[in-house]
């Protein structure tokens, strides 16, 4: 046996381990619409019972101030002279960046193959509820930030690894609060290279490759060249730190949004006569029996599951990011983090749903599944229109690599002070880690990489409980002070 399968053994029953604690299920005895055993991940009823929990406590903040939330985002009430670095709007596109990607266009596509229509309209309800999540997440990150630099304010950290720390400590919980905040801070490292650079890269590339030729093309057996490329990319960007990424993120996520939603527009539009009846059968099919309790039960959990590892909301990584904002006041922020789940679930996820359902491709393409089912249901209406949804792909992927990187860069800051050298060595082994992502075999990483990515919810909801009274009140406050 050679080193690359010793490897790659090794690193597989690591991931086996990782996966069957972080994903473990309960078998619900039930078989969905397609036929499949239905079960439930646990990590998944803890994210859904949080998002659930703080809309409650928080007396559907989601819904009360969704106008407000909405005019901070777009820096409506400007604070001049407030401590921060970027823009609330350049705080919430690079969030977003984060998590808008391949999951709101593949990810919502498998949602339908496995749970039907019905689990698009699931999967907006329960995009609604993380809003709640978002907004208290977001104020704990910019209520405990770290100013390295209290002189010219060049430098700001913050996030789950600094209130859980901080925070925590101030109420005589220090230990727990180190063990939560270093166990969030080095899941969030290994997450960042592995879900949100390699495996990015390496789906990217697969849709390029896809539209020059498949095995045909030129780039077949070279995703290192397409890797470097995007590598390059990478690098021009994460060299000049946050407010370079804020600035790449601010244009390129409303760019491709923009031509993502347009194109779904158009497609509605040239359907517009099926609208109706797409709707009709997403509501219907959300409450369906047709298929006994367990195509109900199937559908719903197809759609909450997309929508609560879409928009990631119960993570804590969006906090990482509106820490850096300018504004003085945590609650204001958070309210404006609360657009983000909106925009990538009930927005972006939403139109890809409506786009399959009008094309009505998930009743024809059997077999198909994730992007190509997407892909199929555009292709329907336009012939070029894959060619768009590439395009939108790898900038989906490009923008969720650069803040990711910074959710790492920041991770890494937090477990051995800000040093330049750590620093250079972290943006190089990024890089990386690009070329390697486009051009190997990534089964078992992102199995690893996936639940690192979602354990960072465990020690980060934790806190959140624990410190919600004090935001609560923060929020009285801040309500008191807008009324007059």
């Amino acid at each position: 046996m050679n080193r690359d399968s010793l490897i790659n053994n090794a690193f597989s029953k690591l991931a086996d381990i990782s996966e069957s604690i972080i994903f473990y299920s309960i078998d619900l005895d039930l078989v969905n619409a397609s036929g499949d055993s239905i079960k439930l991940p646990l990590i998944l009823l803890w994210l859904v019972v949080a998002s659930v929990f703080f809309t409650f406590y928080f007396r559907f903040i989601n819904i009360r101030y969704f106008k407000h939330s909405v005019a901070v985002a777009f820096n409506r009430y400007p604070e001049p002279n407030a401590d921060g670095q970027i823009s609330s709007f350049q705080a919430l596109a690079t969030s977003l960046s984060g998590t808008v990607g391949l999951g709101n266009i593949a990810g919502v596509a498998v949602a339908i193959t496995v749970g039907g229509p019905g689990a698009a309209l699931w999967m907006a309800i329960m995009g609604m509820f993380s809003m709640s999540t978002k907004f208290i997440e977001v104020s704990l990150g910019v209520k405990y930030r770290h100013h390295s630099d209290q002189e010219n304010n060049k430098s700001i950290s913050g996030g789950p690894m600094y209130y859980l720390r901080d925070a925590l400590n101030n109420r005589g919980m220090s230990n727990l609060g180190r063990i939560l905040a270093t166990s969030f801070a080095i899941a969030c490292i290994g997450g960042a290279i592995g879900g949100g650079n390699m495996f990015q890269a390496n789906q990217s590339f697969a849709q390029f490759l896809n539209i020059t030729g498949g095995e045909e093309s030129w780039f077949y057996n070279k995703g290192w060249v397409f890797g470097l490329i995007m590598a390059i990319m990478v690098a021009v960007v994460i060299i000049g730190g946050i407010k370079s990424i804020a600035s790449a993120a601010s244009r390129i996520v409303p760019f491709m949004a923009g031509i993502y939603l347009l194109t779904g527009i158009f497609i509605i539009v040239i359907n517009l006569s099926s609208l109706p009846n797409a709707l009709l059968i997403i509501v219907t099919s959300a409450f369906s029996l047709q298929a006994g309790i367990g195509g109900f039960i199937g559908a719903l959990l197809a759609g909450v599951q997309r929508a609560t590892f879409s928009n990631e909301a119960g993570l804590g990584s969006s906090a990482i990011i509106h820490a850096t904002a300018k504004t003085n006041i945590p609650v204001k922020q958070g309210i404006a983090g609360m657009m983000g789940s909106f925009v990538d679930t009930v927005i972006i996820c939403m139109m890809t749903a409506l786009i399959i359902v009008i094309s009505g491709v998930y009743k024809t393409t059997e077999g198909m599944a994730g992007i190509e089912l997407t892909s199929a249901a555009m292709g329907s209406v336009v012939s070029w229109f894959p060619y768009v949804l590439s395009l939108c792909v790898i900038l989906f992927a490009y923008s969720t690599i650069i803040t990711w990187y910074y959710y790492g860069e920041k991770c890494l800051a937090f477990l051995f002070g800000e040093k330049k050298i750590i620093t250079l060595l972290f943006k190089t082994l990024f890089c990386f880690f690009v070329v390697i992502g486009a051009a190997v075999e990534l089964a078992n990483v992102i199995r690893f990489s996936d639940a690192m990515m979602l354990s960072l919810a465990i020690p980060n909801i934790i806190g959140l409980y624990i410190l919600a009274p004090e935001i609560k009140q923060d929020l009285r406050e801040y309500v008191k002070t807008i009324k007059n």
